[in-house]
């Protein structure tokens, strides 16, 4: 039990003794004690104030007198209005930093067959260009999510839902044929997924073209958008696709191969993978019969046209389309194929999906027409829904000019933590070989932490420059932190040193931080509970930053009393325990050397 429920309890049983109340969880609650006044937790004492028919002040001094006498932990206490304020002595701290020691997994749960399963879907990319910036918020997003709900005891399926067919899928094949002249990502030397995005720009290239010469020879431009040639045969390419027209088919598979297997490369280097991927050309047609399901029960509605809708206004919305009157499926369609693929091969629990907050109406809709069609997580499924992320103009040049492309980000922050690691000194003792391996760590732990330190909700500015900073609320000063006490763990076995038990005096500093460290588990519960990476991200800063205030002001190996020196080195060792798995929550690693 720690300190907090300890305390809680001996609190409870002493108000039951003085005044005969049954005092609720709720009331119980402790607080840290704020620094301007002495003590390490404070009992607000208002809610026995009735029961004891006594004033606040004497209500928290009999409560306090009662815990000094029945509770170990409770060394003195002082009273501040309705403020109980507890010291706690230092056998209880160092109890506390023993059992904190003791568990390999502090802080975290592990699930059982029994816990719940929860899906998280995230990245959702289309197949006709490579990832970008948007992308890789969204991926670290949802891999930190699915980390943290398996922190809290749950089981987790990771899974991605690739948009691989479509009009925008057949412009890359078009102009392919057309301009491509067979190159392939052998013969060029491109990722797949770069090679299709650069046919995707071609297309548009020409396709504007076609559109200004036909407007110059007097045609309408909204009619020229349609007349163009180029979009024509797109149109007339999708519908060969439709039909399974076998050379659109197996073109469509070999460029789609190309840009999964670049996708893949993306994925590796980001940190980040899925349980199971789904594609939109084998859930789409699962929607249509399932609309057309709940057309026959009397769900959904088809107009005069054909077309097929779904009447919200009972749920204050308006109507929504779910097949278009020639037949074809909407996004909307497509989600229900994939969620009812989903329901047939997970038993799940808790549906979450990562996209971001331009789509709030769209999961609004699919959660009230999953609920109709069903399933027991439809209206439950959590949108975890994020803002857009942008970069400071002119920091960067992308590809096509408009959108940040996710390699090229990745490559530019390695390149910049290598850069600066050899400005600072800290590549001097290192092999070439170790530095690109922790300029690799560094620029995805500073491009990492730099985005999930935010609240997922708001917008961001990303600054490639800010994130690879040693001070400050950055990745590389945790990381460096993790590294300098791994270094101070490693001299310290070097020496001789005898066992010894963990005994006090230990300073305000010293209980500072096994009371930061103590928190981490209703840090992880409660990431978990508001779907919150930055919760987690803030954390392991702040344990940071009291650990280097403790380190600037006692030594650990210098130290010549053995006890003391046994007390922080085990303080140190587990900062670094629970800074590797916060981090590691977020998909961050934390290097043995820096």
């Amino acid at each position: 039990m720690n300190i907090e429920a300890l305390i809680s309890k001996a609190a409870g049983e002493a108000v039951k003794a003085l005044y005969g109340m049954d005092a609720t969880d709720k009331m119980l609650q402790l607080q840290k004690t704020r620094s301007e006044f002495e003590g390490n937790l404070t009992l607000v004492v208002f809610p026995f104030v009735k029961a004891a028919r006594k004033s606040p002040e004497q209500t928290a001094n009999e409560i306090g007198q009662y815990l000094v006498e029945h509770c170990q932990a409770v060394e003195k206490y002082n009273v501040v209005k309705g403020f109980l304020n507890l010291s706690i002595g230092d056998g209880a701290w160092l109890s506390l930093l023993k059992a904190i020691d003791e568990d390999e997994h502090f802080g975290t749960k592990q699930a059982t067959n029994d816990s719940k399963l929860v899906m998280i879907e995230y990245s959702s990319p289309n197949t006709n260009k490579p990832l970008h910036l948007g992308h890789v918020r969204n991926n670290l997003l949802g891999w930190s999510l699915a980390q943290i709900m398996e922190a809290n005891g749950n089981r987790v399926v990771k899974t991605n839902i690739v948009n691989d067919r479509g009009i925008h899928i057949c412009k890359s094949m078009l102009a392919w044929l057309k301009y491509g002249n067979g190159e392939t990502p052998e013969s060029s030397g491109k990722k797949g997924d770069h090679l299709i995005g650069d046919y995707y720009v071609a297309f548009d290239k020409h396709y504007r073209e076609e559109v200004k010469q036909l407007v110059a020879q007097g045609m309408d431009e909204e009619k020229a958008k349609q007349e163009a040639p180029l979009i024509k045969e797109a149109h007339e390419m999708l519908v060969k696709w439709e039909q399974g027209d076998p050379e659109v088919r197996a073109l469509w598979e070999k460029m789609n191969a190309w840009v999964y297997a670049g996708f893949d490369e993306t994925y590796k280097k980001m940190g980040v993978g899925f349980d199971k991927i789904y594609y939109e050309s084998q859930t789409y047609l699962k929607g249509k019969a399932k609309v057309e399901e709940g057309l026959e029960k009397g769900l959904f509605e088809r107009h005069e046209d054909g077309s097929v809708w779904a009447d919200l206004t009972n749920e204050g919305l308006d109507q929504k389309l779910l097949l278009r009157s020639d037949g074809t499926s909407v996004y909307m369609t497509q989600d229900i194929g994939t969620a009812e693929m989903r329901y047939e091969d997970f038993p799940i629990d808790k549906m979450i999906y990562v996209v971001g907050n331009e789509q709030n109406y769209h999961f609004q809709v699919l959660s009230i027409l999953l609920d109709r069609l069903g399933f027991k997580w439809g209206k439950e499924l959590t949108h975890f829904s994020y803002g857009m992320v942008e970069l400071p103009n002119g920091k960067m040049k992308s590809r096509e000019g408009t959108v940040v492309d996710a390699d090229d980000l990745m490559e530019l922050m390695v390149e910049d933590a290598y850069k600066t690691s050899m400005e600072l000194g800290k590549f001097d003792d290192m092999t070439e070989d170790e530095r690109h391996e922790i300029a690799r760590i560094v620029g995805m732990g500073a491009l990492k932490y730099f985005i999930l330190k935010v609240d997922a909700r708001k917008n961001m500015l990303f600054n490639p420059e800010e994130s690879i900073d040693f001070n400050g609320n950055t990745g590389p000063f945790i990381q460096y932190t993790h590294a300098r006490i791994r270094s101070i763990l490693r001299k310290a076995v070097q020496g001789t040193m005898s066992p010894v038990s963990l005994t006090g005096p230990i300073s305000p500093k010293e209980v500072e931080l096994i009371q930061k460290m103590n928190e981490f588990g209703a840090v992880v519960e409660q990431a978990g509970k508001d779907y919150s990476p930055s919760g987690i991200a803030n954390y392991c800063y702040e344990l940071t930053k009291v650990f280097n205030q403790f380190y600037h002001d006692y030594s650990i190996l210098n130290e010549p009393d053995e006890q003391k020196k046994a007390v922080r080195l085990m303080l140190a060792k587990n900062v670094a325990k629970i800074i590797k798995t916060g981090m590691g929550l977020l998909g961050i690693e934390v290097p043995e050397r820096m």
